[in-house]
């Protein structure tokens, strides 16, 4: 990128209130960081009607049996594979559904790899390993909205027929033009010129929560507001398994764990069971038939009791 075309970038301007940073006390510093961190989510909430569009197509594509890919690089990519890799313990779903992919392959996660995220080629290549279709959706994420790693893999989704979408900060960089939703958040100068970990990449973590999370919650991921397909595989999440049963269905410890014992801790099965008063077989079906969906499964079984 040439210096006329990266100081046209709005995160590559020097921000009017840090010019003095390095001069300021410790308390000040930290004050300073925390405005210009206030002000990304009232940025992040003026895109809220394509943050929007885009879960409701993430949640088609999961239906017909496609995955939500993201493509960055530095730290759009990290934030990128954090966001897919919490969704198999938080939702129950398999490493394949959502996945992250990082200029300069598995290691750029933990060091720098420099110069990958140039080579627009590798996008392409990377994505084509991922054997993608139509089916699926692909999200570049770059501060700069230029990247050419990820645009070269936006391209190629592009070029199959599968939905794009991106998440930038700048919204005239060229990835926007690329997305058939494009998500692009003016969070204004950082507070070290250029270091786009900080408020563009809070307003990156900020919309990928929402996509996966919206996506999940749509896809009938969750109960109310609980994580009904958490996997009981540690303490922690065992005691979560515990207390979600207990607060779904108001009953006592002694009751969530017996039911949890009998359904092998298929919490979504013991809630089924315990709001139905159905046999395991019979709540699994409906469950199944609802494509896992707990509230229209339960409003089912009552319509079939009616």
């Amino acid at each position: 990128m040439d210096l006329d075309s990266l100081s046209k970038i709005s995160t590559e301007q020097r921000n009017s209130n840090t010019l003095n940073i390095d001069s300021m006390s410790t308390i000040k510093i930290v004050e300073v960081i925390n405005n210009e961190d206030k002000k990304v989510a009232i940025a992040v909430e003026k895109i809220k009607e394509s943050i929007a569009k885009a879960i409701d197509i993430i949640e088609n594509s999961f239906l017909k049996g496609g995955r939500l890919i993201y493509v960055g690089a530095g730290t759009s990519g990290r934030l990128g594979i954090i966001d897919a890799s919490e969704c198999p313990p938080t939702f129950g779903v398999n490493f394949e559904m959502v996945q992250g992919i990082i200029a300069g392959g598995n290691g750029a996660m933990f060091k720098a790899v420099e110069g990958a995220e140039d080579i627009k080629e590798n996008g392409e290549k990377d994505l084509k390993e991922k054997n993608i279709t139509k089916e699926d959706v692909i999200c570049g994420i770059a501060a700069s909205g230029r990247t050419p790693y990820v645009i070269g893999a936006m391209e190629y989704a592009k070029s199959i027929g599968a939905v794009v979408l991106c998440i930038t900060m700048n919204p005239e960089g060229i990835m926007n033009k690329i997305a058939d939703i494009p998500m692009s958040v003016k969070v204004g100068p950082e507070v070290i010129m250029g270091s786009t970990r900080m408020k563009a990449g809070t307003a990156q973590k900020l919309i990928l929560n929402m996509l996966t999370t919206g996506a999940m919650i749509k896809y009938g991921k969750v109960y109310g507001n609980l994580m009904v397909d958490v996997q009981a595989t540690n303490e922690k999440l065992t005691a979560r398994a515990k207390r979600i049963v207990m607060l779904a269905v108001e009953v006592e410890e002694e009751k969530a764990i017996k039911i949890l014992e009998y359904t092998n801790y298929d919490v979504k099965l013991a809630i089924m069971i315990l709001k139905t008063g159905l046999d395991k077989e019979k709540s699994r079906r409906l469950l199944e038939k609802n494509k896992g969906y707990i509230q229209k499964a339960i409003e089912e079984a009552e319509c079939e009791k009616a």
